[in-house]
């Protein structure tokens, strides 16, 4: 994968969360998705950590970015804050470990007390490719994902197995929310009503509402929608 210009020209930009319990797999899931590189030795997170990719969903450019917090405990005053404005998150658990997948309602609700309605989660069970290992079956994600309303998908980042899927899943239903308001507002502001309920969309600006997606060029008053696995 070519390193890009974090200055590179786009039109969103999306900030992203990852939890979950400690060496579960986050940051390499993240070094994957960013850098298409994977870690043996890879060390836990101090705290957050942080990476972004430019994404391409239908024609428009979104940078999404990412943060990494860490599992530990003793951090969780420094990395809930980060939940705030974020407008996604990948909730991941270690399929060979099933306390990670007991902790993950723990998880949930911690996400949901600081972020909001909106957020498009996405629940992940982390390294398939030791299936000889597994205390989890995937059928057991699958409801749990079900009964909380969360997309679900089990990844291997050793093996690049649905690491793409994962994330695009998540920027692609960021960008389908954030597509149905602007049409919302739209219309009502052809309507001639100048209120569109909060929302503001000059570019450079904040979209409220919509918490901290910034609109990085003027935008149309038609968009694509996207399509996403």
């Amino acid at each position: 994968m070519a390193e890009e210009s974090y200055d590179e020209e786009c039109d969103y930009l999306f900030k992203a969360v990852l939890i979950g319990d400690s060496a579960v797999g986050k940051s390499n899931l993240l070094s994957r998705f960013s850098r298409d590189e994977f870690r043996l030795d890879s060390k836990p997170t101090i705290g957050v950590d942080f990476a972004y990719r430019n994404v391409r969903v239908g024609d428009k450019t979104i940078k999404a970015q990412i943060w990494d917090t860490a599992g530990q405990e003793r951090f969780r005053a420094i990395t809930s804050s980060y939940y705030r404005g974020a407008l996604g998150a990948l909730l991941i658990y270690d399929i060979t470990r099933r306390i990670t997948f007991k902790n993950i309602e723990k998880w949930l609700s911690e996400l949901r007390g600081f972020s909001s309605p909106e957020t498009v989660v996405v629940l992940v069970g982390n390294k398939s490719d030791l299936g000889q290992s597994r205390e989890v079956e995937e059928e057991e994600g699958k409801t749990l994902a079900e009964s909380e309303g969360l997309y679900f998908l089990e990844t291997s980042a050793l093996e690049n197995q649905n690491v793409e899927e994962a994330f695009l899943s998540m920027i692609g239903r960021i960008h389908e929310l954030l597509t149905q308001k602007i049409a919302v507002d739209n219309r009502l502001n052809g309507d001639g009503n100048n209120e569109s309920n909060g929302a503001v969309i000059p570019a450079g600006k904040e979209i409220v509402n919509i918490h901290e997606v910034t609109a990085t060029r003027p935008l149309s008053t038609s968009l694509s929608n996207c399509c996403y696995k």
